[in-house]
C-alpha cells in the first residue's frame, strides 16, 4: 500500500514543483478519481511539500436528478480543507452529430477556463484506464491519429495549462488509495448503464480482453503514446503547410493547395479547422472540399462541414460559419439623434452612426431631405449607381464584382436608402450624388453636416 501512496504523491510533487508559483484549479466532481486527487494535493500542501494556492471547481451540469446532492457533497468535502471552493453551473443542450457526453465535456472545460483570468494549472483525475477506454472508443468511431492519441498528459486550455497527472496510474491504484484513507465519494449511477459505449467497454469488453491479455491496458496506452508522437509530426507538417497556403486568417490559396498530395491536403485542412475550433470533417467532406479547387473560375462552390462552410472565390478557399438568410431584414433610422447604434442581424456587428460636420479631405453622406425615409436593408433590385470611385454609372451587382467582394459577403452588405434610392453600401462606397465634402470656398462659413458610419464587425 505504501508503494501506491508514494506513487501518487511522487507523481504530483515533481510536476507541481515545476509550477510552484501558479494557482491550481482542480476539476472536482466528487467521484473517486477527483476525490483521491484532492486528498493527495491537500496532503502535499499540508506537509509543505507544495505551496500552490488550490482552487476546487465543481461543475454542475444539471443533467442528473442527483446534481444538487453532488454539489452539496462537494462543498462539504472542501469546507475544512485549505482550498478555495467554487461552483460553475452549465447548461448542456443536445445538438445533432454530437454526443451528450462530448457536449458536457466541452461545457465543463469552458467552465474551468472561466475560473481565473490569469494563467493557472487545471488538474483532472483521468487515469490510465480512462486512456484505454478513450482509445477503444476512438477505434469504434474510426478515428485517425488524433483520436487514437486519446488524452494528452498536458494541453493548453485557453490561458491555462491542463494537466492529467494520473494518466499513468491505474484505477486499481486509485481505488486502493481511497480505501486506505477511508475516503468518501459519490457514485454516478449512469456509470453502470451499459447503453453508453464507455460503460460497455469498461464493464464488458475490458475484463474480457484482460482475461486473455493481462497487460492489455499497458499496451493500449503504449499505442496511444505512439499515436500522440505521430500526431505531433502531422501538426508540425500542417503548421508549415498552413503558413505556405494562408492568405488571411480565414482563407487559403487554392493554387498552393492544389500542389499538395491528397494526404497533405487533408492534413492541412484539418489543422486549419482545428485552429478555428471546428468540428472535424469526414473523409467524404474533405474530398468534396478538394473538388472545389478545380471548379470553373466563374463558380463559387460551397461545402457544408459541420457548423462551418468552405467557400471558394477565385483563387481563395474561405472557411466561414453558417450564415442566416437576412435578405428580408430592414430597419428605419431616426435622425433626430446625433449618435445612434444599430445592431445588425446574424452577428454581422454593430453599426455606429453620427451626424458631424465634414472637415478636411474626409467625405461623408449628405443628410436626407426633411420628409425622406432613411433605412438600412440587405436586399436590392440591382439598381444603376455611381460610386464615389467611378466615372460612370453601373449596375450594383457589377460594382460589387468589380470590388472583388466574395459572393456570400455581397449578401451581408448593409445598404443605406433614402426612400427607395440607393445612397451607400456601408464600408464600401457612397453614391456620388450623396457625397458630402468640406467647403473649399473660403468665403463660405462652416461646413456641411453629414452622416458617418462605423461598422464594428463580427469577429
Amino acid at each position: 500500500m505504501q508503494n501506491i501512496i508514494l506513487t501518487l504523491h511522487n507523481t504530483l510533487k515533481p510536476l507541481l514543483e515545476s509550477h510552484e508559483r501558479i494557482e491550481l484549479i482542480l476539476a472536482y466532481s466528487g467521484g473517486i478519481d477527483s476525490q483521491v486527487l484532492l486528498h493527495a494535493l491537500t496532503h502535499l500542501y499540508q506537509q509543505k511539500l507544495i505551496s500552490n494556492q488550490i482552487t476546487v471547481c465543481h461543475v454542475n451540469h444539471g443533467l442528473s436528478e442527483n446534481a444538487a446532492t453532488w454539489q452539496t457533497f462537494a462543498q462539504q468535502q472542501c469546507a475544512n480543507l485549505p482550498v478555495k471552493f467554487v461552483v460553475k453551473s452549465v447548461h448542456v443542450k443536445a445538438k445533432a452529430q454530437q454526443s451528450l457526453e462530448a457536449l458536457a465535456r466541452d461545457a465543463r472545460y469552458l467552465a474551468l477556463k472561466s475560473v481565473n483570468a490569469h494563467q493557472s494549472i487545471v488538474l483532472t483525475g483521468h487515469h490510465s484506464d480512462d486512456q484505454s477506454e478513450t482509445l477503444l472508443l476512438a477505434l469504434k468511431r474510426g478515428a485517425g491519429l488524433k483520436g487514437l492519441a486519446a488524452m494528452s498528459a498536458q494541453i493548453k486550455l485557453g490561458q491555462h495549462l491542463l494537466i492529467r497527472p494520473f494518466l499513468s496510474v491505474s484505477r486499481t491504484a486509485i481505488e486502493a488509495y481511497a480505501k486506505f484513507y477511508q475516503l468518501s465519494w459519490v457514485e454516478d449511477d449512469s456509470n453502470l448503464d451499459e447503453r453508453f459505449d464507455r460503460n460497455f467497454i469498461r464493464h464488458q469488453l475490458m475484463p474480457l480482453l484482460q482475461s486473455r491479455w493481462p497487460s492489455i491496458k499497458t499496451t493500449i496506452n503504449r499505442s496511444a503514446d505512439h499515436c500522440t508522437a505521430g500526431q505531433e509530426l502531422l501538426d508540425e507538417l500542417g503548421s508549415e503547410d498552413l503558413l505556405n497556403c494562408r492568405i488571411s486568417v480565414t482563407s487559403l490559396d487554392t493554387d498552393t493547395l492544389k500542389k499538395l498530395s491528397t494526404a497533405r491536403f487533408n492534413n492541412v485542412i484539418r489543422f486549419f479547422m482545428a485552429t478555428k475550433n471546428c468540428l472535424m470533417p469526414s473523409l467524404k467532406q474533405l474530398n468534396q472540399v478538394r473538388m472545389q479547387l478545380t471548379a470553373k473560375q466563374d463558380k463559387s462552390p460551397e461545402i457544408n462541414v459541420g457548423d462551418h462552410m468552405f467557400r471558394r472565390y477565385k483563387q481563395a478557399l474561405y472557411l466561414t460559419r453558417l450564415y442566416q438568410d437576412i435578405s428580408d431584414w430592414q430597419t428605419n433610422i431616426d435622425l433626430s439623434k446625433q449618435f445612434f447604434d444599430i445592431l445588425l442581424p446574424d452577428n454581422i456587428g454593430v453599426l455606429n452612426g453620427q451626424q458631424v460636420e465634414v472637415k478636411g479631405d474626409a467625405i461623408g453622406i449628405r443628410l436626407p431631405n426633411k420628409n425622406q425615409q432613411v433605412s438600412l436593408r440587405f436586399k436590392h433590385d440591382n439598381p444603376m449607381c455611381l460610386p464615389d470611385f467611378r466615372q460612370k454609372s453601373r449596375q450594383l451587382k457589377k460594382v460589387l464584382q468589380e470590388l472583388n467582394i466574395p459572393t456570400w459577403q455581397r449578401k451581408r452588405i448593409a445598404f443605406l436608402y433614402y426612400d427607395d434610392e440607393l445612397v451607400a453600401a456601408i464600408n464600401h462606397f457612397i453614391c456620388q450624388p450623396f457625397v458630402a465634402k468640406a467647403n473649399v470656398d473660403t468665403n463660405l462659413e462652416g461646413n456641411e453636416q453629414c452622416l458617418i458610419f462605423t461598422l464594428k464587425s463580427e469577429a
